[in-house]
């Protein structure tokens, strides 16, 4: 069914006879960009029942993106689903880091990959390469293999690097790893949308939100190839200390940061 194109295309049956009462409904729901999120929603509904089932889903607090079943990364729509880490804008920035590091690479590994959107986005801009992802929660696997399938990827389940297949040890150009890097203590503080909505294994990175890191950091040398880079992101506090975690792995390392998107990455570079 096609999308609401007017507010006479909704039926009487509907509680949101106008774009109005969807605004007031998500702004009433503390919803900061109501205007356009319910653009996105009238344009996504295929009958006033999707249509009112969607608002209703926004207003209790799930994700927009979940709502949509898709979110924009990198100009692409990616698939997401309920219990999946939603891809965020700052993460384009590692994207282009490593395209920038490894412009010609041929063999891309998406670790922790979630909906798979950065290994696709890495995969679109570089053209044929072996693409593989991995994610230790079955949720994130599904919906990887939806976004990752059309380009020919292959989506492994496991933990970390116990996932992939050993043919990959010394053969990978570019490893990105979005490790989850939230400390512990500061799970409770992040918003609703992703505390109570995303698993704790994608946002809960340990003590100091480093344990996934150093981990990826002490293996990481052993999968990449002469010359190959591994990507992860972590926050502004955090970034010395991954960059030392990449040079005890036998790594070069440094940081990179874009304060427009409040961005950090750590690079670790296999000589």
């Amino acid at each position: 069914m096609p999308p609401f194109s007017s507010p006479s295309a909704l039926s009487s049956s509907s509680p949101y006879l106008s774009r109005d009462a969807v605004v007031v409904a998500l702004r009433t729901a503390g919803c900061v960009f109501a205007e356009d999120e319910a653009e996105l929603i009238l344009t996504a509904a295929g009958t006033p029942g999707e249509l009112a089932a969607m608002v209703e889903r926004r207003a209790a607090g799930l994700p927009l993106e979940i709502v949509l079943g898709w979110a924009e990364f990198l100009g692409r729509r990616v698939v997401v689903e309920a219990g999946v880490f939603v891809p965020r804008r700052r993460t384009e920035f590692l994207v282009g880091q490593a395209l920038a590091g490894a412009p010609h690479a041929s063999v891309v590994v998406d670790l922790c990959c979630g909906s798979g959107a950065v290994g696709a986005a890495l995969a679109s801009a570089l053209g044929r390469v072996e693409l593989h992802a991995a994610d230790i929660d079955p949720a994130a696997v599904r919906c990887a293999r939806r976004n990752v399938a059309a380009l020919g990827g292959h989506v492994h389940a496991g933990d970390l690097f116990d996932a992939l297949p050993g043919v990959l040890r010394g053969r990978v150009d570019i490893l990105a790893a979005n490790v989850p890097y939230v400390p512990t203590r500061e799970v409770a503080l992040l918003p609703p949308e992703a505390r109570d909505h995303e698993p704790l294994t994608a946002l809960d990175g340990g003590v100091d939100g480093l344990d996934v890191l150093r981990r990826v950091a002490a293996e990481a040398a052993g999968w990449l190839a002469p010359g190959g880079c591994v990507l992860v992101e972590t926050s502004e506090l955090q970034a010395a200390d991954a960059v030392e975690a990449f040079r005890r792995g036998g790594l070069t390392a440094r940081p990179a940061a874009d304060e427009d998107l409040y961005a950090h990455v750590v690079i670790g570079t296999k000589e």
